[in-house]
């Protein structure tokens, strides 16, 4: 099993001194999506998140974010705790933080291979060795009829903001300009790729840069076995039709919906 956080000391954001970021929790487990899926990863979740995705995986970093601060050499102090030569900083929307980038400097100074987590709204110039990318499609924008797992929340407001913001064509051309990166589309059903095609055709007339349908990754919707087992073969259907890559979701194939995975 993953090694989880729940040892991991939390500051308030009165207390601490310097550069620090909201954090959800901090572990050691296998990158469960992308192309480096497998790979053993310290894992850094940041809380916040500027968009509100109704599937959500990580739930208590966005709609309610939950735990406390920590100072970025805490969280370098529990990087080097593990074993691992990748760090993936994930969130929430890591890139929401300024002090992001004092945390990546220091990992790529270290000599860390650093996959960002993203939702593609925001650029930055910083530290990523590679960028995991994934534009928020309409079926993700929170309705009365798709609210999201948990809570209670201002359905209404969300869905407005969502819509509106989930896609920034020139933040997206940015991070594929100036990093490594992957694609990474959630599927629900087809017409999700439909509009995934639209937008990387849309970022192939922007971008100085050149985008493979190798580098456009589809991963099936759910975040327990049951629901994968529901959008997994069509996902698999679509890459093959589409000449995309299939990304499985390891960490839910592995340990269902555990929370620190």
């Amino acid at each position: 099993m993953p090694v989880n956080a729940d040892a991991t000391t939390y500051e308030s954001a009165e207390s601490v001194s310097g550069k620090a970021l909201p954090i959800n929790e901090v572990f050691y487990s296998l990158q469960g999506e992308g192309t480096l899926a497998g790979v053993p990863s310290v894992f850094v979740r940041t809380s916040g998140c500027n968009l509100r995705c109704w599937f959500c995986d990580s739930y208590h970093t966005s709609w309610e974010p939950t735990h406390g601060w920590m100072s970025v050499e805490n969280l370098l102090d529990e990087v080097h705790s593990h074993d691992a030569e990748h760090v993936v900083v994930t969130g929430g929307e890591p890139l929401l933080h300024d002090e992001i980038e004092s945390l990546l400097g220091r990992l790529g100074e270290e000599g860390y291979h650093v996959t960002v987590e993203t939702n593609g709204t925001i650029h930055r110039d910083t530290h990523i060795d590679l960028a995991s990318i994934s534009p928020k499609l309409a079926s993700s924008t929170p309705t009365p009829e798709r609210p999201p797992a948990g809570g209670d929340a201002d359905i209404g407001l969300w869905e407005e903001k969502h819509e509106r913001d989930r896609i920034d064509v020139d933040a997206l051309a940015g991070l594929v300009e100036d990093y490594d990166f992957q694609l990474k589309f959630v599927v629900t059903d087809r017409t999700d790729v439909e509009e995934a095609t639209e937008l990387v055709g849309r970022l192939r007339d922007v971008a100085a840069a050149r985008i493979r349908n190798m580098d456009v990754l589809l991963m099936p919707e759910g975040t327990t076995r049951e629901r994968l087992a529901e959008t997994r073969d069509l996902t698999a259907e679509l890459a093959l039709e589409y000449g995309y890559r299939y990304t499985p979701r390891l960490h839910v194939d592995l340990w269902n919906d555990a929370p620190g995975t």
